[in-house]
């Protein structure tokens, strides 16, 4: 643990229990003391609804953009709209371009015209060029702010440039090179330039081999570029090649996180930024449309169970080894769920190895099918003394096992063509197919051979 981190402990440990105590001028001070945003964010975020509306009033104006930038959007939202113009263009006047456009986004269009209408014209041209952009794309992530220069200019020119900014923007490890029509042609990395003659021009080093980014290109292709190339930062450019901004890495591990905690929370029909101390309503709400597609997913189940109500009355020992069926498919399509939607995420499934992946689980399911088959068998065989019950449960495990490494494949891929996210929808779709094709494959086994 850093010296840093161990110092900001004990003053957030103060803060907190000046707050349960309401000693607002103790809230206060330490809020101006140096305290990060992002620990000022993180205590937002762990404090009931009343607490957090105090505490929040607490905090400077100059401060509060800096905050809500790392505020869950629930959050994000309900502050933001509590916030005058006034408020709004002091909170994000210290904001780069692409954090203020992230942040007046989820303003009503006519609380984000005023708030643009306030602004210099240059900042205003900058962050509007950002919203012009779907928030998904990389013209939604990127910064305009951006340092350039011209290829026929020495290394010596550049540096009395350079030192003429207060700072450079954050993550800077290239210099962009464009042409008088800002059509970028290459990159100066600095730390080239640094150790080069200063005599030499900007053309003689740099790179011409540049990784670049179209603007409408989806946020989840920036993030794999990023990861596979390494990259610190990458200019964003045009369809004509016309720079407009860059993407920096900091950007990239917020789509990272949020894609996995999207990821995470999808899978149980939860929002990804859902407030840990959202009001009962709102919560209910938004958890009733998941409940309610369960709870159809549970019926056809339960009527495909209905249909051999007969069948399960005569033979009780059906009703003992259903769920075994049922439950080994549904574990064994989760795992392949789980590889194609990860495959898919990192770009590694495509229309072309589809085939293969159908084939290499079906193999595989066919294996553990066996497997797994032949050892309930002996388990029912010694359980009920009865070798026909024993041959219904392998044949309907290995059955349900194919079909669950079947579908554990094709859905995610399917689902992905059609524009729905896999991990939102696979597991209620996966889980309904093999808890049928399970139950009618034991019940319709026994039912013809008893």
């Amino acid at each position: 643990m850093s010296n840093d981190h161990k110092r900001r402990q004990p003053r957030l440990e103060r803060l907190e229990n000046a707050l349960a105590q309401r000693e607002m001028d103790q809230v206060r001070r330490l809020l101006r003391r140096g305290l990060p945003p992002v620990d000022i964010a993180q205590l937002l975020e762990s404090t009931p609804p009343r607490e957090r509306d105090i505490l929040w009033e607490q905090v400077d104006s100059h401060a509060k953009g800096e905050i809500l930038q790392y505020l869950n959007d629930d959050i994000q939202t309900e502050f933001l709209t509590r916030m005058d113009t006034s408020q709004l263009l002091t909170a994000t006047q210290q904001l780069d371009n692409d954090d203020a456009a992230d942040l007046l986004q989820r303003l009503p269009n006519t609380s984000l015209e005023e708030v643009l209408s306030m602004m210099a014209p240059a900042r205003r041209a900058r962050i509007e060029t950002v919203l012009s952009y779907p928030e998904d794309t990389a013209g939604g992530l990127m910064d305009t702010n951006t340092i350039t220069i011209r290829p026929d200019v020495t290394l010596n020119v550049v540096l009395r440039y350079l030192r003429r900014h207060k700072r450079l923007p954050e993550s800077t490890d290239n210099l962009l090179v464009v042409t008088r029509h800002n059509e970028l042609i290459g990159a100066l990395p600095i730390n080239r330039m640094l150790v080069s003659d200063p005599g030499i021009s900007v053309r003689e080093i740099m790179d011409t081999d540049v990784v670049t980014l179209t603007a409408l290109m989806h946020e989840d292709e920036v993030a794999s570029i990023f990861e596979r190339r390494d990259l610190i930062s990458a200019p964003v450019i045009s369809v004509d090649n016309r720079l407009l901004g860059r993407i920096t890495i900091d950007d990239v591990v917020d789509v990272i996180r949020e894609n996995s905690a999207r990821t995470m929370m999808s899978m149980a029909g939860l929002e990804d930024e859902e407030d840990t101390f959202a009001p009962v309503l709102r919560t209910s709400r938004r958890r009733a449309v998941w409940l309610g597609i369960n709870l159809v997913a549970a019926t056809i189940v339960s009527i495909a169970i209905g249909f051999f109500e007969n069948t399960i009355q005569q033979i009780a020992a059906l009703a003992v080894l259903m769920p075994i069926v049922s439950s080994m498919g549904g574990i064994a399509g989760s795992q392949t769920l789980t590889v194609l939607i990860r495959g898919i995420a990192l770009g590694h499934v495509s229309g072309a190895n589809v085939r293969w992946l159908v084939v290499r689980e079906m193999l595989s399911g066919s294996l553990n099918g066996v497997l797994w088959a032949a050892v309930v068998a002996v388990m029912a065989v010694a359980r009920f003394h009865d070798m026909k019950l024993g041959a219904i449960i392998a044949m309907a495990m290995i059955i349900n096992l194919l079909v669950a490494a079947l579908a554990g494949t094709l859905i995610p891929v399917i689902l992905k063509r059609l524009s729905i996210d896999p991990a939102l929808s696979g597991g209620v779709l996966l889980t309904t197919i093999t808890d049928v094709v399970g139950f009618v494959a034991f019940l319709g086994l026994a039912t013809a051979l008893y």
